[in-house]
């Protein structure tokens, strides 16, 4: 960051770092305003009062920590990768042809479903890793937005901040495009655990990975299934842990992601 003819300049780095984490909290502030709407709940409040196992306060903590973590791992990142980015004229930068970022993000987003897939699949049949890591993002057993990120250090680490560096060295994206890469990708996950099914919401609609389908694994019958995050359902389609589901209206009011009938519980 400098100051250039009384103007305040932000590196691209910078805003990669941080723009993430400023969305997050921007967008769940608005689903917290939302949580009031019964009638669009997954789980009543009342359910997410009682069944979580976690205090707010406590979640809040453990996010900021994985958020300092992050910035710091892209701190990093972006440092070693400097000298690649800077052989780039900014005039480059700003006329990178739309089909080179399409495919940018399209690799990204597999590469980041893919690591995170096989990490989360793993944590979950491992018991030791599951037992002292990975359970603790399953303290909470009815989602909510500002806890998408609430994770063991360790997990966070593993499945975010290595995800998220493998996608943008792999992909190649320059940071000015890992800015829009890495906050829809924050977007889209808080999006996913907002215990809420609203309609005409873009993430929901184009999306068959969503709060529904993550809410399903977030319960006990669905455990072991619906591994696929953040992006597609490409990979439990394949390795048979996709479980299918419907929204349903509760009786008490609000709604619910069903499994169908004929999907397989343990």
């Amino acid at each position: 960051m400098e100051l250039t003819n009384g103007g305040l300049q932000i590196s691209d780095e910078l805003l990669g770092t941080f723009a993430p984490i400023v969305l997050y909290w921007f967008y769940s502030g608005i689903y917290v305003m939302l949580g009031s709407m019964e009638n669009y709940r997954l789980h009543s409040k009342k359910d997410e009062d009682e069944k979580n196992l976690v205090p707010k306060k406590v979640v809040v903590v453990g996010v900021l920590l994985q958020q300092v973590v992050q910035a710091l791992v892209a701190t990093v990142l972006f440092a070693v990768t400097k000298n690649d980015t800077e052989s780039e004229s900014e005039q480059a930068q700003l006329h990178t042809p739309l089909v080179t970022l399409v495919r940018q993000f399209l690799v990204a987003m597999m590469v980041l479903d893919t690591w995170q897939y096989f990490m989360h699949r793993y944590m979950h049949h491992n018991k030791f890793l599951y037992r002292h890591i990975h359970s603790q993002h399953h303290r909470l057993v009815v989602p909510y937005a500002f806890g998408a990120l609430y994770n063991h250090p360790i997990e966070g680490v593993l499945l975010d901040t290595v995800g998220g560096a493998l996608s943008f060295l792999v992909s190649g994206m320059s940071p000015r495009a890992s800015i829009f890469f890495f906050s829809f990708a924050t977007l889209k996950t808080v999006d996913d655990h907002c215990g809420l099914w609203l309609p005409c919401n873009l993430f929901q609609l184009f999306f068959r990975n969503n709060s529904a389908y993550h809410d399903i694994h977030h319960q006990l019958y669905g455990n072991k299934y619906n591994f696929s995050q953040p992006f597609f359902v490409m990979w439990d389609r394949i390795l048979g842990t996709y479980m299918p589901y419907s929204i349903e209206k509760r009786i008490e009011g609000g709604l619910e992601a069903r499994p169908d009938k004929d999907s397989k519980v343990n």
